[in-house]
């Protein structure tokens, strides 16, 4: 006698959560419906929505919708580590961000996100050997989302990008898990060396608006940059740096910058 076996769809409290804050905004806002609708609710997961959502931003008269939806779904079928790092990134701005107050809002509207996602597939792709397709997605990332990563640079996850206006991170750059910076961040590099030319950003690191870390150097974990600075120099571990050049003014002032998103420097700074 064979027991039969019953197929349960495994339950994801966070697409739970989406889905029925997607209701709730429908039900709120009808004449959202329709992109909601289509980012949200016709999907059956996270990975489907998101493959759905990088498309729909991607695609363009060079590179149809369909053609990039299959690239995405490859991606996230061959690879979970990228849909990892997608939910590591969204909980990361939901928890950062005081402006996000639904798990639903970076999926539709916040292009930081978005364009990470983007470039998760397309560091993949780098990967894989496929460098044209991942620079083509690297050139519309910039285009739609005013941030440019490129696709050999190494990222962590959990990382949040706040307002996500004008990033730049180069070739050769590392950043490390549960990174945060805001809108005008800057990791380049200082010459033409073919080798190791950008930074490398530790574990928990804190950037402020406007900074820009140039070369290969090394940031130390959940240490703190300035807004305004110019990092030219190692930064050692649990420090807060400012300035043009950037100098140590002082401890990093808590365990974790990038998750207190706290960028005021203490009154002996």
């Amino acid at each position: 006698m064979f027991e039969k076996r019953s197929h349960v769809t495994p339950v994801d409290p966070v697409w739970t959560r989406i889905t029925s804050e997607a209701h709730a905004a429908v039900e709120n806002e009808p004449l959202m419906g329709g992109l909601v609708h289509a980012c949200i609710l016709h999907h059956r997961s996270l990975e489907r929505a998101l493959s759905y959502r990088v498309a729909a931003k991607l695609c363009s008269n060079e590179m149809s919708m369909m053609v990039l939806r299959e690239i995405v779904d490859e991606a996230y079928a061959d690879d979970p580590g990228l849909l990892e790092a997608a939910r590591a990134d969204l909980m990361a701005v939901y928890e950062r961000d005081p402006a996000c107050h639904r798990l639903l809002q970076p999926i539709l509207y916040f292009k930081g996100y978005q364009a990470m996602q983007a470039y998760r597939v397309a560091h993949w792709l780098w990967r894989k050997g496929r460098h044209d397709l991942a620079y083509f997605f690297q050139m519309r990332s910039s285009e739609i989302f005013g941030i440019d990563i490129h696709p050999a640079a190494k990222i962590g996850k959990g990382i949040m990008i706040d307002h996500a206006h004008s990033i730049v991170i180069g070739e050769t750059a590392v950043v490390g898990d549960n990174v945060s910076m805001l809108h005008s961040v800057t990791l380049g590099g200082t010459g033409k060396e073919e080798e190791q030319r950008h930074p490398t950003i530790g574990n928990g690191v804190l950037i402020g608006a406007g900074a820009k870390v140039l070369g290969n150097i090394e940031v130390g974990h959940c240490s703190r940059i300035a807004a305004g600075s110019v990092v030219l120099q190692e930064v050692p571990p649990c420090k807060t740096v400012a300035g043009i050049p950037a100098k140590i003014v002082g401890e990093a002032g808590c365990d974790q910058p990038s998750i207190s998103m706290d960028h005021m420097l203490g009154k002996d700074q």
